[in-house]
């Protein structure tokens, strides 16, 4: 069965950090590209990081420095390290796991970070 299960969130200050973890299970994690969305209240879910199967990292302008995307292989797991929080990090937070026209989500985890 293929899944991705997001744990870690939470309610956080401002400035503080949390770290989320993606397990996935049905699927090689070393042939996707995995990444981390987000979807604030009224708007529209957006692409926080990214990693290739080879480990290319990629960010969005507003995490760029605080964010930090990794993933373990072998244990199946991705993870999103954050820094420095703003509320308007406040969230959903999805993982998400891509091969050519397969698309995976998990069903999401809360972050409130407050001011």
């Amino acid at each position: 069965q293929v899944q991705l299960v997001e744990s870690g969130g939470g309610l956080v200050q401002a400035g503080g950090s949390l770290r989320l973890s993606c397990a996935a299970s049905g699927i090689p994690l070393s042939l996707y590209v995995m990444g981390w969305y987000r979807q604030a209240p009224g708007k529209q879910r957006e692409l926080v990081a990214g990693i290739t199967s080879g480990g290319s990292r990629s960010y969005a302008d507003s995490v760029k420095g605080r964010f930090t995307i990794s993933k373990d292989n072998a244990k199946k797991m991705v993870y999103l390290q954050m820094n420095s929080l703003k509320p308007e990090d406040t969230g959903v937070y999805y993982c998400n796991a891509a091969l050519r026209s397969r698309e995976v989500w998990g069903q999401g985890t809360l972050v409130t970070v407050s001011s």
